[in-house]
């Protein structure tokens, strides 16, 4: 590979680890419409795993509205990236796929009341991205969700389960 190649490579994992923060940072601030915007056209989620629905990303941001409203208090950490770039018209690296782990805390409430629980899960996710004439793109998230709990709030979760 040539340098020019080698820095292109590394350019466009900026690029899409820039799009997968996107992704945490809109969903843990409720940023619905910046949701929207980082999926193609055509683009798709699957939160079946977790309990959620599949479906177009527009449908998708409206579920998670309504169904996130009960988490007033969200942390989703994305960790251990792994991105591979692909082929798409015999040309390389115009897609992206990325697996990575989640890590996500959330609190019912923002006040300490005592006994408000706390909802703590962890999975990963397998991002498939596309470049696009205005950048990279989420074309595919599916969320495969490995284990919840839930504790009372106000202290440190309990044992995984």
């Amino acid at each position: 590979m040539t340098q020019r190649a080698e820095l292109a490579t590394v350019i466009d994992r900026l690029a899409v680890d820039e799009v997968i923060t996107a992704y945490a940072v809109a969903v843990d601030d409720g940023d619905w419409a910046a949701y929207r915007r980082l999926f193609t056209p055509d683009g798709r989620a699957d939160y079946r795993s977790s309990g959620g629905i599949e479906g177009p990303a527009p449908e998708i941001a409206a579920w998670l509205a309504e169904n996130l409203a009960l988490f007033p208090m969200r942390q989703h950490l994305i960790v251990n990236r792994r991105v591979h770039f692909g082929l798409l018209d015999h040309d390389t690296g115009d897609t992206a796929r990325v697996r990575a782990d989640y890590f996500n805390p959330m609190r019912f409430r923002t006040d300490d009341t005592p006994g408000a629980p706390d909802l703590v899960c962890g999975g990963r996710y397998d991002f498939a991205l596309l470049r696009t004439p205005e950048g990279w793109h989420l074309r595919q998230v599916t969320v495969e969700e490995k284990w919840r709990h839930m504790s009372a709030g106000g202290g440190a979760p309990g044992p995984l389960s």
